[in-house]
């Protein structure tokens, strides 16, 4: 895959993310699917307004959430530093985030504030805990709406990759599972972006990446999932002498999800219709365990069409600006910002700029 390609991905996912959010804005958060067509009709199109006493309300369509927020944060963080730097990072939360907040849902950029960032907030200027010590406990998808930037940024050092995700992830989130998850998307991001299919042979790639010490899971099981041998011995464990940085996950199996997503995708059996029904198969809510298989779904369904991934992950209701975020960088990363359509980004607040963002982030993956 030439510089060329993988600048034109790495950006995509960027702006596929953002794209996403802005989509999500006007109907998020509706799980009662009927009350969702009466206020935005049979199918949702594109940017839409919130509407009054909703979630976002007093938003106009085509800006950004919180999420997208915080995401330009660290993309303009990872731009002007070269690379990612946690204190600077952190230096422009407490600068350009937290004093925008009260810690109450409705407050804040975008109009809501999440609970792992309400969270954020209590530690960091109430308790005025360290950096390092403000994750909370929320299973939600939250970090890996910022940390995606890590994945296109790192997508060709699975390490580093991982190092930085987890480090960037439990800023905000403490459950090991959570960030384990988080850690796999990164990876999965990566590896779109280098140009490999989110197919079924994806996770086969992320499990060679574990054995050879790249990313951080706990696996005993040989090349496509065998059962060790007879005196194999037990990979190395927390706190064994010189773990990896990132430590080292429980269990793998967040790298197995996607190659099952992606499987059933394309099962002539296994049908879903139509796709935004997805949400009803893995869940509405906001959970992770909800949302990345519905978004390794759509991603792999709609590998090669932008338009068809992000709406059906919007028709869903429920947490579909989540679930728009996540699928959004997944399929940019496979058509490239080039292969867009352009009235999403047309249609994006301040588009030029964070196109601008999206780029210059992608001009540095590969550099140390």
């Amino acid at each position: 895959m030439s510089d060329a390609n993988i600048q034109d991905r790495g950006a995509g996912a960027i702006m596929g993310a953002f794209i996403g959010d802005a989509l999500g804005l006007g109907p998020h958060w509706y799980y009662d699917l009927a009350e969702l067509r009466r206020d935005y009709g049979e199918w949702i199109n594109g940017y839409t307004d919130p509407r009054p006493g909703r979630y976002h309300a007093g938003c106009k369509a085509g800006q950004l959430s919180q999420a997208g927020f915080i995401l330009r944060l660290l993309v303009t963080s990872l731009v002007e530093r070269g690379g990612y730097d946690e204190a600077d990072f952190c230096r422009r939360m407490d600068e350009e985030l937290l004093p925008l907040l009260d810690g109450t849902p409705i407050s804040g950029p975008g109009g809501y504030t999440s609970q792992s960032i309400r969270e954020l907030w209590r530690r960091r200027v109430e308790q005025k805990l360290p950096w390092g010590e403000t994750g909370g406990h929320a299973d939600t998808t939250e970090a890996i709406e910022r940390t995606l930037a890590l994945g296109v940024r790192y997508a060709l050092d699975p390490a580093r990759l991982a190092g930085a995700i987890t480090g960037n992830a439990v800023l905000t989130q403490s459950d090991d599972t959570v960030v384990s998850m988080t850690v796999a998307y990164g990876a999965v991001l990566g590896q779109l972006v280098q140009g490999y299919p989110l197919d079924a042979r994806l996770s086969g790639r992320l499990m060679r990446l574990v054995h050879g010490g790249a990313l951080p899971f706990h696996a005993v099981t040989g090349d496509n999932l065998q059962p060790p041998r007879p005196g194999d011995p037990d990979p190395p464990r927390p706190g064994d002498p010189d773990p990896p940085r990132a430590g080292r996950f429980a269990s793998p199996d967040a790298l197995l999800t996607p190659s099952s997503m992606a499987s059933a995708a394309v099962d002539p059996d296994i049908r879903i219709e139509p796709a935004w029904k997805v949400s009803i198969v893995y869940g509405m809510p906001c959970a992770i365990y909800h949302q990345l298989p519905a978004a390794y779904y759509l991603a792999a369904r709609f590998h090669d069409d932008f338009e068809s991934a992000l709406l059906h992950a919007v028709n869903g209701g429920g947490q579909n600006q989540a679930r728009a975020i996540l699928t959004g960088a997944l399929v940019g990363a496979q058509v490239g910002l080039s292969r867009i359509p352009q009235r999403f980004l047309d249609g994006l607040d301040d588009s030029a700029t964070l196109c601008r963002l999206a780029a210059d982030l992608a001009a540095g993956v590969g550099k140390p």
